[in-house]
C-alpha cells in the first residue's frame, strides 16, 4: 500500500523538491486518509524527500551542463579558460618587462 502511495505521489508530483512543511502536511493528509503508522508515515516522507533531493540534484546538474554547451556555441569564455589567459598574458608581461 505505501509503495502504490509512493509511487502515485513521485508520479502525480513529478518528483518536485517539496519543502519540509508542505511535505509533513501532505503526510499528515495521508495519514488521515489511509491507516498509516507513524514510523510508516516517515519513511514514506523520507523516502520523498530523498527523492525529490535526487531529482533536484540531477535538474541542477542538466541545468549547469545546458548552460555550459549554450556559453560554448554562442563563443563565451569558460572561467578556467580566462584565467589560464589571464596566467599567459601576466608571464608575457614579465617576458616583455625583462627584455626591455
Amino acid at each position: 500500500m505505501i509503495d502504490f502511495i509512493e509511487k502515485t505521489m513521485l508520479a502525480g508530483f513529478g518528483a518536485l523538491s517539496l519543502t519540509q512543511k508542505k511535505s509533513e502536511e501532505l503526510l499528515k493528509e495521508i495519514k488521515e486518509r489511509i491507516d498509516l503508522t507513524e514510523d510508516e508515515g516517515k519513511q514514506l516522507l523520507t523516502r520523498l524527500q530523498d527523492v525529490a533531493k535526487e531529482n533536484q540534484k540531477k535538474f541542477e546538474d542538466l541545468a549547469r551542463e545546458e548552460l555550459q554547451k549554450t556559453g560554448a556555441r554562442m563563443g563565451f569564455v569558460t572561467k578556467e579558460d580566462f584565467d589560464a589567459l589571464s596566467k599567459k598574458v601576466t608571464k608575457l608581461e614579465k617576458q616583455l618587462k625583462a627584455k626591455s
